[in-house]
């Protein structure tokens, strides 16, 4: 049992209480129906989730303005920037690096992957600024392409991309084209070009973009958001790098 106040239906009855020795606290309706149970840990269980519980917005591009919903207690964003383009072979092109993508001024930062050359390159960081909270990770380094020496007969790959938690590493597998390019809204990188010229490194590939994880606890009513762009691709080699892969911001907002 629990003590419990319940709700009444006439005056002489509008509030009416039970009293035991459990510690334990209930709120019922005016039907006797248990609303919310506060345990004598302090857990508040509620008998229905206020406003379903929890809602979803992701932001794919560009930028704007997020509007917190009202009666919205907490929100948790996951967040990476742009991915870093591809290199082409022997240092002929350099791929360009991924955009910022940011959540409010100076709170929430993910910086895009830097992008290669034929050598690899850094991938983004990311910070958390108070009032938020949480962690984040550098972006994973693209792959450093082959090099052939004086064997020519063949096509040797460029490097893959780098990735962080969302994936979506670019393929570099030898092909007489431009290099694939990473996953849209996952940050990776573009893949390095191939080369089958003597004594010319394959391109390496592009970083992935700055990774974050972060609570906002009452949260304000509006964050300005930006959407980092993807790397651009290398290119003034025999074979052009991969672009790299655009940024995404997910928010998850909760109500209990």
């Amino acid at each position: 049992m629990a003590s419990s106040i319940s709700a009444g239906t006439t005056s002489g009855t509008a509030l009416v209480h039970t009293a035991d020795t459990t510690g334990a606290l209930e709120l019922k309706t005016n039907n006797g129906t248990t609303a919310l149970t506060l345990s004598t840990g302090q857990v508040a269980t509620f008998a229905q989730p206020a406003n379903g519980g929890m809602t979803r917005q992701v932001f794919t591009s560009g930028s704007g303005t997020y509007t917190t919903p009202a009666n919205c207690k907490n929100i948790y964003i996951k967040m990476c920037g742009g991915g870093g383009g591809g290199g082409t072979t022997n240092n002929s092109g350099s791929g360009g690096s991924g955009g910022t993508t940011t959540f409010g001024t100076s709170l929430l930062t993910a910086n895009g992957g830097a992008g290669s050359t034929y050598l690899a390159s850094a991938g983004g960081s990311a910070t958390i600024s108070s009032p938020a909270s949480g962690f984040t990770l550098t972006g994973g380094q693209g792959g450093g392409g082959m090099f052939p020496g004086t064997l020519s007969s063949a096509q040797y790959p460029g490097g893959y991309g780098g990735v962080n938690p969302f994936g979506g590493s670019a393929s570099a597998i030898a092909q007489a084209a431009a290099a694939g390019a990473g996953v849209p809204n996952t940050g990776a990188g573009g893949a390095g070009a191939v080369t089958y010229i003597n004594n010319q490194y394959a391109g390496a590939g592009g970083a992935a973009g700055g990774y974050l994880e972060a609570i906002i606890a009452a949260p304000s009513a509006t964050y300005s958001y930006a959407v980092g762009a993807g790397g651009t691709a290398g290119t003034g080699g025999a074979q052009n790098g991969g672009a790299g892969g655009s940024g995404v911001i997910i928010v998850m907002e909760y109500y209990v």
